[in-house]
């Protein structure tokens, strides 16, 4: 039963610090541009293409 005495402060403390968190991310506007990112990804940029073997250039599908 003692141990109660160290386990309810603990998770208390880590759900504190976790919100805290959470609302520092949010106040640094981590979660602005959500959308940015998933299209981002789909975008090819030049210099990471990889050069076709028979020297044309575009994308492969």
């Amino acid at each position: 039963m003692n141990v109660l005495a160290y386990l309810i402060p603990a998770a208390l403390l880590l759900g504190l610090a976790g919100l805290a968190a959470f609302f520092w991310s949010v106040k640094s506007g981590q979660y602005e541009d959500l959308d940015g990112a998933a299209a981002r990804i789909l975008i090819e940029d030049e210099a990471d293409r990889i050069p076709e073997p028979d020297g044309k250039s575009g994308s492969r599908r």
